[in-house]
């Protein structure tokens, strides 16, 4: 508006001046003219209007062009602008409604400003209803709490990446692979993108194949455990056959018999634990026991193999981590036995495990004298599909793999050609408990 004024006021003060100037040199030369010839200051006297505005009609003609012609070339970049930046809404409208990912659009309020289609079948809810949704309705507390960290990381402009479960109103749960977007405007955050995708039948795949691993090694434990109860079985029918003989109970015996009986039980329900069927739930575990319940199971193996396996816990406090035992086992299981199988029959076998903690991780390496492997191998180690073995499908370091991602850890291989191969598995430690409870339980074990 104002602009329009400055050109409406420019363009009558030029009328004005021009005005002005045109009446006063007009009379001057009219007075001129008049003393020197009086048909010229007649002809001079009828005509200088006319000229007047012809010249004054001219110069407002060019002062309106130029101006009308920087109007015009302004309105059209703007409708250009205009153009573009409907084609980049519908860029954007595009991108955000057939995106086969859920997408919501979240305020700096964590409110919800707009949602896709996809997002509306994920959380079975409408718009309308996701505009008043309290997020707490679909995650548990812990799960409220971390996904809220990660909210307000975005507010540094930090996009973060993340899986969670959600609870759906009819009981049934999802696991999503999520991601927070910061939306930046004039380098401000202004809102939030998530964006969720769906992966409950890439997870239950994912536990398919832990447990049909797991299957598999309990499988091929079963021969050496069974023949590792086959000797205290032995013994307990020897002591039952002499009893039968001599009629009379020899309490040593019976502490044999006992102490046997007991072990029957041990490795029988290691066995029994390991195969159950049950749901991931991650609590805190300590290291130092599943592995002493490991090594149960597989001393049975190292037995089968005259392979020796030693296990020592270097750490000075008890080390704690958030997890699921079984899983756990099931990675230790799977290393131990690659590397009893590495070694061949004319070698003294040796298997030497090893438990540290390194300020922050637990530290966990199993080393054998076994063949070995060449570099280039050893990076295709964990590929499903991949196998050392003449018959091995590459699943288990596979699985052992996801298992110690899933636990936030990671896990790598050294080896050399007929020397041996080491394993190190790291895992993140939790709060343990109090030095003295790991003092006593110390003392017990021994």
């Amino acid at each position: 508006m104002k602009q329009a004024k400055d050109i409406a006021l420019k363009i009558t003060i030029t009328y004005v001046l021009l005005g002005i100037l045109w009446i006063i040199l007009s009379d001057y030369f009219s007075m001129d003219l008049a003393h020197e010839n009086l048909n010229m200051y007649i002809y001079f006297q009828r005509y200088k209007g006319w000229f007047f505005v012809f010249v004054t009609g001219t110069i407002l003609f060019a002062l309106v062009y130029r101006r009308t012609r920087e109007l015009i070339h302004s309105n059209e970049k703007l409708t250009l602008k205009e153009k573009q930046l409907q084609i980049k809404n519908q860029h954007y409208h595009s991108l955000f409604e057939q995106n086969p990912d859920a997408v919501l659009e979240l305020s700096l309020d964590g409110n919800v400003m707009a949602v896709n289609g996809e997002a509306e079948g994920l959380l079975e809810s409408t718009y309308d209803e996701l505009k008043e949704v309290n997020f707490g309705n679909f995650l548990d507390r812990e799960e409220m709490k971390r996904v809220t960290g990660y909210f307000f990381e975005s507010f540094k402009g930090l996009a973060s990446y993340f899986e969670t479960t959600i609870h759906l109103p009819n009981e049934k749960k999802k696991f999503l692979r999520c991601s927070l977007v910061p939306i930046i405007v004039n380098r401000n955050v202004t809102g939030i993108f998530a964006i969720a995708r769906d992966i409950t039948h890439i997870k239950e795949n994912e536990e398919m194949i832990v447990a049909s691993e797991k299957l598999s090694v309990i499988g091929q434990l079963a021969a050496a455990v069974a023949h590792e109860i086959r000797n205290p079985l032995t013994s307990l029918k020897g002591f039952i056959q002499l009893m039968q003989t001599t009629h009379t109970i020899n309490h040593d015996h019976l502490e044999i018999m006992l102490s046997e009986v007991d072990r029957i039980d041990l490795i029988s329900g290691e066995m029994l634990i390991l195969g159950k069927q049950q749901e991931t739930h991650f609590r805190l575990e300590r290291l130092d026991d599943i592995l002493r319940q490991v090594l149960v199971l597989m001393e049975a193996q190292a037995h089968l193999d005259n392979v020796s396996i030693t296990y020592e816990n270097l750490a000075e406090k008890p080390l704690t981590v958030l997890g699921e035992a079984n899983q756990l086992k099931q990675v230790f299981i799977n290393i131990i036995k690659n590397a009893v199988e590495s070694i061949p029959t004319y070698k003294d076998g040796r298997v030497s495990i090893i438990l540290e903690d390194h300020e922050t991780e637990a530290y966990v390496t199993v080393k054998d004298n076994g063949v070995g492997m060449e570099p280039e191998r050893i990076e295709h180690l964990g590929e499903p599909f991949y196998s050392t073995k003449e018959k091995g499908t590459g699943l288990g370091l596979a699985v052992c793999k996801k298992i110690i991602h899933r636990h936030k850890g990671y896990i790598h291989f050294q080896s050399e050609k007929e020397k041996g191969t080491a394993v190190g598995i790291t895992l993140p430690l939790e709060e343990s408990e109090a030095p003295s409870d790991f003092a006593d339980k110390k003392g017990r074990m021994k």
